[in-house]
């Protein structure tokens, strides 16, 4: 689908006693598949052995009972695991995380969620200083970092690496022994801390804690850097705090059930579509969503309305996910394999619901779908305001060149996709939605945690 791109999903857990971490770590990569979907990874130790699995692929392709069998050590309490969607680097397995380096303090592991946006210069310094790369990802960069603060404790390391990097990131790190997670000062990546009757875990969204029986203590803290050792949690406040978490976690990419700095994703897309009923009204018989990205604000929309929500759309499972097809034709093929209108919308007025319109393919083609289908009119609203910029810290949302919002004007969409009206919800509608402050710089350009010199994806596979 016309969407931005899934970032990634970090999970870890500390265990007071030898676990089954490997297959817990597993099950908990399910709950966060959606933040990627082209690689995943594990990374163990038992204290002395350090195990690492990972490949391209969805979780359970990746791991098969033969290879989560590799990573089952008896004594093992200590975990790391790595859902990827590429975001710095091409999507190639040695790219896949959790990446690891023999350092002076040991092995290390690093899963990692976001972009440094100054990893170009800090990795052309590192080279003319002698450094070897094995990846093209942003990660490594801070690996390197780490390893050449040895003289430093890891907490004390992993707080001054914070210091020289910028950007928006959630991030663990693992040696032997313990288990580390940061947050950019700005909280721009979400990453949550549970409590479990065998020790700590730590992840992007808080249903991957409760699969693994943990329960959400809270979320890390802007600029913090949490870790344990011999049991304890402690905490180290790295950066001053500046909170602006991304707003499309809430709009789009969290699931529903996510608690995120203390704001449930549901609710919040319910209250995004009450919103976007009062600032955009329209003359019609039903509201139906796009699924399944635009239910929860369609049911805000169609309580604040009073009109009935229909499931005017079917969405096909096994339609798979959208790869680039080689014409136009087949992708607008695709299309149809996996949505389809139902006879509720034929000789009806539709507000028609989605999260948001990136480069206005899919939306024109849904809108003509449904026309096709006897919709009298179409009115599409959209629960976020127009993307006019990409995001640096984490998300693919397409070139700015790309973003058919950057192009066009409203009115110019609405002719583009078809509809008889279109409308997007204001950045006010979406703060009051959330109710805090956050990042929205996809949609007016302010970057609070800075931009790279260069915001190309592939901008560090130089040699």
């Amino acid at each position: 689908m016309d969407k931005p791109r899934e970032e990634c999903g970090v999970l870890g857990l500390w265990s007071e006693s030898p676990l089954e971490v490997a297959g817990l770590l597993h099950l908990g990569l399910l709950a966060l598949q959606h933040r990627g979907q082209e690689a995943a990874g594990i990374a163990v130790t038992d204290g002395k052995e350090f195990l690492v699995e990972k490949d391209l692929g969805l979780v359970n392709q990746v791991f098969t009972e033969e290879r989560l069998a590799k990573l089952r050590l008896p004594g093992a309490r200590l975990g790391l695991a790595h859902t990827r969607y590429s975001t710095t680097g091409s999507n190639l397995r040695f790219n896949a995380q959790p990446l690891t380096a023999r350092t002076a303090h040991g092995v290390l592991a690093i899963a990692h969620n976001g972009n440094f946006t100054n990893a170009k210069p800090l990795r052309d310094r590192l080279l003319q200083e002698g450094a070897t790369f094995q990846s093209t990802t942003d990660t490594e960069v801070m690996l390197l970092l780490l390893a050449r603060l040895s003289h430093l404790s890891l907490p004390e390391a992993a707080l001054e690496a914070m210091r020289r990097l910028e950007g928006g990131y959630s991030i663990l790190l693992m040696d032997r022994k313990t288990l580390l997670a940061l947050r950019d000062p700005h909280g721009v990546r979400p990453l949550a801390i549970g409590l479990a009757p065998w020790g700590y875990a730590f992840a992007s969204e808080p249903p991957a804690l409760e699969l693994l029986g943990a329960r959400y203590l809270r979320d890390v803290r802007p600029g913090e850097v949490v870790w344990v050792e011999e049991g304890e949690l402690k905490s180290l406040q790295a950066l001053p705090p500046d909170p602006t978490p991304c707003a499309f976690e809430w709009i789009y990419f969290a699931r529903p059930d996510s608690f995120l700095d203390g704001t449930e994703a549901y609710a919040a897309r319910v209250r995004m579509g009450e919103e976007l009923f009062r600032e955009a009204p329209a003359e019609a018989d039903l509201v139906v969503p796009v699924p399944d990205s635009g239910m929860g604000a369609a049911i805000g929309y169609a309580r604040a309305s009073g009109l009935p929500l229909e499931y005017g759309l079917y969405k096909n499972p096994y339609a798979g996910r959208t790869f680039i097809q080689p014409t136009q034709e087949l992708r607008d093929l695709k299309t149809r394999l996996k949505l389809s209108p139902t006879s509720a919308v034929r000789g009806k007025r539709v507000v028609l619901i989605d999260d948001s319109i990136v480069r206005g393919t899919t939306s024109r083609h849904i809108v003509a779908l449904l026309k096709e289908a006897g919709a009298k009119e179409v009115h599409f609203r959209v629960s976020s305001p127009p993307i006019r910029f990409p995001c640096y810290y984490g998300i693919d949302t397409a070139a700015r060149k790309e973003l058919i919002a950057a192009q066009k004007s409203v009115e110019e969409i609405r002719a583009y996709i078809g509809a008889d009206s279109l409308a997007f919800l204001s950045e006010e509608g979406v703060r009051r939605a959330i109710g805090g402050p956050v990042c929205l710089a996809c949609f007016n350009g302010r970057y609070p945690a800075g931009v790279p010199e260069e915001g190309e994806k592939l901008s560090l596979e130089l040699l």
